[in-house]
């Protein structure tokens, strides 16, 4: 993670502070504001602010004043009652604001989550650093076979080699063509917001990010796949421990009934049925395509 000695002592001088304050506040989640979380080579996530906590839900599902008196193992039995029962507002009474430093490919992956505030540095006004993303050996692979959007054998040796070379040289070269024609050097330079153009997906971006609870947990269910790409997986892992610290109880019951839950269809819920009873069940006869039933048998045989 690259942070200059001045964002680094901006960040002490910011966790140092102290203030009093009549708003509920998130014991986990406050010893770990503002610090950056390092992510991939030079990325990171970090809290910035947030609103509401575990109690918040609690309230405003019930509509109630104050915390009430109802046991703490209560609250947590009714946020489990929400949760499996996809109750989502009141998960939106809480709030979260993230900066996040990123590849431009992993952001473009990110904002198709249409369901947050965002603002990002903006190239149009300032100058991107020389920061690009370059894949660990382990995370090199091949093209899937078997699925479009996914990776197949890792790559090794010669050809890993070869490919990191040019993800190096192809960064390096269209990063000194950018500085080139940005350069003054006592000639008018072509604009920032043309000049960025030229530069490749794995150049680092930043933005803040506002969500609420319930389309941040919609946002980690998908990210925080097994199957989702790894460069965007490993930001979702980060946010995930935040979330930990910040609604214990809520992510108690998201992991139980979203994150390692399965969703099952009406003809693999009757094929269970089946199988309970003694009744050998195949695809053919199971009323699922090929696709379907190999997903099943995957769950059956985890």
């Amino acid at each position: 993670m690259s942070l200059t000695p001045e964002q680094q002592a901006e960040i002490e001088e910011l966790r140092s502070q102290r203030r009093e304050t009549r708003r509920t506040v998130a014991g986990g989640l406050e010893a770990r504001l503002y610090e950056a979380i390092p992510v991939l080579d030079h990325g990171f996530v970090r809290v910035i602010d947030y609103m509401g906590d575990d109690a918040a839900i609690v309230q405003a599902a019930r509509v109630s004043y104050g915390r009430g008196t109802r046991a703490v193992q209560n609250d947590a039995g009714l946020i489990r009652y929400l949760m499996r029962h996809w109750h989502s507002t009141p998960f939106e009474m809480c709030e979260i604001k993230l900066h996040v430093k990123l590849p431009v490919f992993v952001a473009r992956q990110w904002i198709r989550h249409r369901t947050a505030n965002v603002n990002e540095y903006s190239a149009r006004y300032s100058i991107l650093d020389r920061e690009f993303y370059i894949p660990a050996p382990e995370h090199l692979a091949a093209q899937s076979t078997v699925n479009n959007q996914g990776r197949g054998a890792t790559l090794e040796g010669e050809e890993a080699a070869r490919v990191l070379d040019m993800l190096r040289a192809d960064a390096g070269r269209a990063y000194d063509h950018y500085e080139a024609m940005l350069s003054q050097d006592g000639q008018q330079g072509l604009a920032r917001e043309l000049a960025r153009m030229n530069l490749p997906a794995n150049v680092y971006t930043q933005w803040y990010w506002k969500v609420d609870l319930h389309n941040l947990l919609h946002f980690l269910r998908l990210r925080a796949d097994p199957h989702a790409q790894y460069e965007i997986r490993v930001y979702a892992d980060a946010i995930c421990d935040l979330v930990k610290d910040w609604v214990p109880a809520t992510w108690g019951a998201f992991e139980d009934y979203r994150l390692n839950a399965v969703t099952l269809s009406s003809q693999a819920i009757d094929c269970i049925r089946r199988m309970i009873k003694g009744e050998k069940v195949s695809q053919e006869d199971s009323g699922m395509s090929k696709g379907e039933w190999r997903e099943f048998e995957g769950v059956l045989n985890a």
